[in-house]
């Protein structure tokens, strides 16, 4: 009796059951990242730069929150380079475990006006930590499931991944409205913002099944089973053997990370602070358009395992340019409704370039050296893209006074990750498993 059906039935459950562990661990990874960026617009001035005016503060605290994108690139390339020495699943558990510690510590540290000076200093430190170990997660949680996926299916697998950043997103606004709800505003800035962070303890949890439930990804074992040496330095073979595609995948990147923490990290300070719309405004907002975010995301993934990854990320990327500045118009209206259609528009058109992006980035590199050249990308990008952000919408806002200048800045780099897409050569249909080089 043939017992393909059943074998095939048994892969299927698996890879969900990989999907699934990808999407709970990015979500907690993403929920830890994004919840220092919430922080950062609504507490983080009061609490560790109070001695500065709003403004300074607030520029300040997102100094700290970019410091995370700076080191990402780090993260990639030091977590790159073990998953593809030792492997995919060891490296993401060491990943989680960083971050699962350093967002547990910010929830504990003192604020400044218990220890001065020390207390920002190291609440960067934590959020070098945090950089570092996003840095590492992504490329091991991303392969986990493409290089296992059926090549038919692997966008549509690869945006279990992508899924972490809305999920983790909604529920560190959700906490956030939570602990607001439950406490007054004093007792929010004395200790309520902790709360959040402590619950990070729980991404060490998933680390540890991580490690002990999954199995490493077939790409992978082929590659140890062949007889092809790995790479001593796959770092340096990527950068030699990848420039050109490390260098595309940057760039799209730069437009996913450039528009998307203005519209969810630095839109909260604006909405508040210069359009005068209430912190819970801003924060159900971004949540419900982050929700509209998550089956999106799955159908632009899906749809691009049918007629290509470029086609629709260059359309996103179109189409984001063009709505930064309707967007802002509506914001400024400082109307709940006309705000959350701003940002739901805009969630479902990053959706159509961030869907796709981990077969995608994935598909540009072989085997051997996959980790460490999509991490690289990815980071670069994100780095270029987020950390800086926030502080040059901040600055914009500043120096002009409107909203057109920071419209402007997300259709520039919208129009960054349209050419490096085109530039890209299409890889939908690229068998990933036999691909070892």
């Amino acid at each position: 009796m043939d017992g393909g059906p059943e074998e095939a039935k048994l892969q299927g459950r698996s890879l969900t059951k990989v999907a699934l562990t990808s999407l709970v661990a990015t979500s907690i990874e993403w929920y830890d990242f994004f919840l220092y960026g919430t922080a950062a617009a609504l507490i983080f001035p009061q609490v560790f730069f109070p001695e500065a005016s709003p403004l300074i503060g607030t520029l300040l605290a997102f100094s700290t929150f970019g410091v995370g994108f700076v080191f990402r690139p780090v993260g990639g390339l030091l977590f790159g380079q073990m998953g593809d020495r030792i492997g995919r699943k060891k490296t993401l558990v060491i990943a989680l475990l960083l971050m699962g510690l350093a967002s547990t510590l910010i929830g504990l540290l003192p604020t400044y006006a218990a220890i001065g000076i020390v207390a920002p200093v190291l609440l960067t430190v934590m959020r070098v930590c945090q950089g570092l170990a996003l840095g590492g997660q992504w490329g091991g949680a991303m392969l986990l499931v493409t290089e296992n996926a059926p090549a038919n299916r692997r966008g549509y697998y690869g945006s279990f991944a992508q899924l972490g950043v809305p999920v983790g997103l909604v529920c560190a606004n959700l906490i956030f409205l939570g602990v607001t709800a439950v406490v007054s505003p004093e007792a929010l800035i004395a200790w309520g913002w902790r709360v959040p962070f402590l619950v990070s303890v729980l991404l060490i949890a998933i680390a540890i099944y991580v490690g002990l439930r999954l199995e490493e990804t077939l790409a992978f074992q082929q590659v140890r089973e062949s007889r092809v040496e790995t790479r001593r330095l796959p770092v340096l073979d990527v950068f030699r053997l990848h420039p050109k595609e490390i260098a595309l995948a940057a760039g799209a990147q730069t437009a996913i990370t450039g528009t998307y923490y203005v519209m969810t990290a630095y839109i909260l300070a604006y909405g508040t602070d210069q359009v005068g719309a209430s912190r819970t405004t801003m924060l159900v907002a971004v949540l419900l358009s982050s929700i509209v975010t998550i089956p999106a995301l799955v159908f632009f993934a899906w749809v691009s395992d049918r007629i290509g990854r470029r086609g629709i990320f260059m359309w996103g990327a179109a189409l984001t340019a063009i709505w930064s500045f309707p967007a802002f118009w509506l914001i400024n209206t400082g109307t709940a409704i006309l705000i959350l259609v701003a940002l739901v528009v805009y969630q479902v058109v990053f959706s159509m370039m961030y869907g796709p992006t981990a077969a995608l980035f994935a598909e540009m590199f072989g085997t051997r050296i996959r980790y460490s050249g999509a991490s690289i990308g990815y980071q670069l990008g994100g780095m270029l893209g987020g950390a800086l952000a926030p502080i040059i919408a901040t600055s914009l806002f500043a120096a002009t006074g409107t909203s057109v200048s920071i419209a402007a800045y997300m259709a520039a780099v919208s129009l960054i990750g349209l050419v490096a897409v085109f530039l890209a050569t299409e890889t939908y249909q690229k068998d990933m498993v036999e691909e070892l080089d």
